[in-house]
């Protein structure tokens, strides 16, 4: 979806069809590791804390990414030349996403994986980490945000960026996401803001910077009875520029783009508390190699 006058429209490269996504790396393949509390039948019983992202959100459809991030879109997401380590080998499509690779990350800043492999592999694996923390709910409390973009950010742009970021997390969204005007969440319902990465490409990579998209699907609405913001669906692609800073690879700046979006099935929708059975039940993912 477009995000409008924000400074976060709509990407010209949306709707291109030559690059596969793919689960990438050397090998073109993700590792997914449960996070930490996962039971023995492979879900945890509770959600990990996420982190960073902007939102600007029209009737419940959430803009998956920084609405403050204008200044950083002054970065070379836009270049798709390929240069050393890009994304050349992508034109083949995309490979199975057995859990095979680079050895997977053990670092752990807060509840964000950390110490990624400095070459292309671990720039998709911070960036398809730090996507997923950019689209959590924890995004809607201030405390967590600014943790989440210390975290996830260069430290160069994080005082601008918060309060960037502070600006946009209003009332005036938290209204149209359906919280109350603190950002709390209303009594009886359970808010849902979900970033779930489908497949990672890199544009390119070279030294110490890289440009990554992470094609996602997102999750966002509040869940419960007598919610009047049901949790919808939106299908994205976050442009990451990255850059090698205190040995770990950090946002430079970012951007996002509609789809690609494919068509809807034929399931059922299920009842508002089903829904936010599922979202107490179902805890989410750490992502590396």
């Amino acid at each position: 979806m477009s995000l409008g006058d924000d400074g976060y429209g709509s990407d010209s490269r949306s709707g291109r069809t030559d690059d596969g996504y793919s689960t990438l790396g050397g090998t073109r393949q993700t590792r997914t590791r449960f996070a930490d509390g996962t039971g023995g039948d492979g879900y945890s019983s509770r959600r990990p804390a996420r982190s960073s992202r902007s939102l600007i959100t029209v009737v419940g459809v959430v803009v998956l990414l920084v609405a403050a991030i204008a200044f950083a879109n002054r970065g070379g997401g836009g270049d798709d030349s390929g240069s050393s380590g890009g994304s050349g080998g992508n034109k083949a499509g995309a490979a199975p996403t057995a859990a095979t690779g680079t050895k997977p990350v053990t670092g752990k800043n807060g509840a964000i994986a950390s110490g990624f492999a400095h070459d292309e592999q671990g720039a998709q694996s911070a960036a398809t980490n730090y996507a997923v923390a950019l689209g959590s709910a924890e995004m809607f409390n201030a405390t967590a945000r600014r943790e989440i973009l210390q975290a996830t950010h260069d430290p160069a742009v994080v005082e601008r960026l918060q309060t960037d970021m502070d600006k946009a997390y209003s009332a005036s969204l938290f209204k149209n996401v359906g919280l109350n005007d603190d950002g709390s969440t209303p009594s009886g319902l359970t808010f849902v803001s979900r970033t779930v990465p489908v497949g990672t490409k890199v544009v390119k990579q070279s030294g110490d910077t890289a440009t990554v998209e992470v094609w996602c699907t997102g999750l966002v609405g509040m869940a419960g009875q007598g919610s009047t913001k049901p949790v919808t669906e939106t299908w994205f692609t976050i442009t990451e520029n990255l850059k090698w800073v205190q040995n770990d690879w950090k946002i430079e700046s970012s951007n996002q783009a509609e789809g690609p979006t494919p068509v809807n099935g034929d399931n059922r929708a299920s009842t508002a508390d089903d829904i936010a059975g599922a979202v107490e039940e179902y805890g989410g993912f750490t992502y590396a190699r």
